[in-house]
């Protein structure tokens, strides 16, 4: 992907900076079958600077997907304001794309037609963008698979395509859930690589939920954990480590070692993590 992708979407318009997220005293409760309050989400406070890539991670069911949906504008919070760009959220964000879990390509529409769809949507030239889509689809190895269906394709291969059809909106704020957990393991590794690549040339703001503490580092600004059900903010981890971040090297840094202890004890004190469990990486100075 990288300069590829980054390159087709540098097209007559310029791309427009990231834009800033603000989350102060956010919570979010459901009513659970039984008529009981269930409280997924506890007084967030949160700034996110334009530009700035935050990954957040946290145990199975403490509300990150839910956290991630709200800043889309998919959820509305119980309580708390959410701002995008200093100004409250009240629906989905026009300059946000988001990636989640599950691909959600539309069955009836080719691969092609599905990048292409958020264009459509918009009432844009689709002829323009046709070229980078097919592009998009190149970089991400789905050459050849523009004119299939999505039940033609692997899940990982969907999941692609899905990340193909968030990008080509050049979006300020792209919100992603999980985006890579169906890839293998040297695919992924390749695209959280041409994930930052793109992010750099683009400069647009990203949230990126993952399990992988590992992901969350190479790619992050700021690491985000938060605590079991209901989710809060255990600890935040500024990541400084220089880029762009090779991710071989990064692993073997010490400031990325120290991040990765930081982050697993923060899980250890919620039993989340055992000590005797943990190998510590080589680390160099």
């Amino acid at each position: 992907m990288s300069a590829g992708i980054a390159g087709a979407l540098v097209m007559e318009t310029c791309f427009e900076s990231g834009v800033s997220v603000q989350l102060q005293k956010l919570s979010k409760s459901f009513e659970s079958a039984a008529g009981e309050e269930l409280s997924a989400l506890s007084e967030i406070d949160l700034r996110i600077e334009p530009g700035e890539f935050v990954a957040i991670v946290g145990p199975s069911g403490c509300g990150k997907s839910t956290l991630l949906s709200m800043i889309a504008g998919l959820e509305r919070p119980s309580t708390g304001i959410l701002r995008v760009d200093d100004e409250a959220l009240t629906g989905p964000h026009p300059r946000a794309g988001v990636v989640f879990q599950s691909d959600y390509l539309l069955p009836w529409r080719t691969i092609l037609g599905n990048v292409l769809l958020p264009i459509e949507i918009k009432g844009l030239d689709l002829n323009k963008y046709r070229s980078v889509a097919d592009e998009l689809l190149v970089q991400v190895g789905l050459s050849g698979f523009a004119s299939k269906l999505p039940f033609e394709l692997s899940g990982g291969m969907r999941q692609r395509a899905a990340i193909c059809r968030a990008i080509i909106q050049r979006p300020g704020l792209l919100l992603m859930d999980e985006p890579f957990g169906a890839l293998d393991a040297l695919t992924r590794e390749q695209m959280v690589s041409d994930l930052q690549a793109l992010w750099m040339r683009l400069g647009n703001t990203v949230v990126f939920i993952t399990h992988g503490i590992d992901e969350a580092i190479f790619l992050a600004d700021r690491v985000i954990v938060l605590s079991p059900r209901p989710g809060r903010i255990d600890l935040e981890v500024k990541i400084d480590l220089p880029r762009p971040r090779k991710w071989a090297d990064a692993h073997l840094h010490t400031q990325f070692h120290q991040a990765m202890v930081d982050i697993r004890d923060c899980f250890e004190r919620r039993g989340i993590l055992h000590a005797e469990n943990l190998e510590q990486p080589a680390v160099q100075t």
